[in-house]
């Protein structure tokens, strides 16, 4: 449970440093959203970052957090302790490119930045992706990857069930957003055109 702990507490502490640093000007959504990309920016970078780059983390006897964190996590997946090469290559993807790219969306949000929801909707996107490869080769291999039922629901669903909810309330504001300022400028060169 101290692993648990740990990562909570480290979350909450991300998360607030985001909201009240970097969030004064903004309305509460948009620190919301500043909060996610650096909860999931670090994610990505440091934890997923870790399992994609040590091979050996499950040999790993010290007290290394991250090692103990994949060597509980591995109770609701045991592919990860097996290296399986579906999750070796979602998580790089996921640690390589949306890691950076979530820091690079709490920036863009807090700058007021034109490539904001364009950056959003395509991190959000790749989530969804990654995260319907890494359900999808799961249950074509069986989905019996758990030790218990608990580790199942709480890691495998639970832990992963964020990254498609959040992806999809994102994307889908982003939509709305870019499909309005579509609009909102094509009336403008119409006006523009009429005068």
């Amino acid at each position: 449970m101290s692993i648990l702990s740990v990562y909570l507490a480290s979350s909450l502490f991300v998360v607030t440093l985001v909201w009240f640093l970097f969030g004064r000007k903004k309305g509460k959504l948009e620190k919301l959203l500043m909060c996610w990309w650096a909860f999931s920016g670090l994610t990505h970078l440091v934890l997923e970052g870790y399992f994609v780059f040590s091979p050996e983390f499950f040999k790993d006897n010290t007290s290394c957090y991250l090692a103990q964190v994949w060597k509980e996590y591995s109770k609701g997946d045991s592919r990860y302790a097996g290296r399986d090469s579906a999750v070796i290559a979602v998580e790089g993807i996921t640690a390589v490119i949306e890691g950076p790219a979530s820091l690079l969306a709490v920036y863009a949000i807090a700058k007021g930045k034109t490539y904001s929801y364009v950056l959003q909707l395509a991190i959000s996107l790749g989530q969804l992706y990654g995260c319907l490869v890494y359900f999808i080769t799961a249950f074509l291999e069986g989905d019996n990857f758990a030790t218990s039922s608990f580790y199942y629901y709480s890691y495998y669903i639970g832990a992963n069930g964020w990254w498609v909810l959040i992806p999809l309330l994102i994307s889908y504001r982003c939509w709305n957003k870019i499909c309005e300022a579509a609009t909102n400028g094509v009336e403008t060169k119409m006006k523009k055109k009429i005068r």
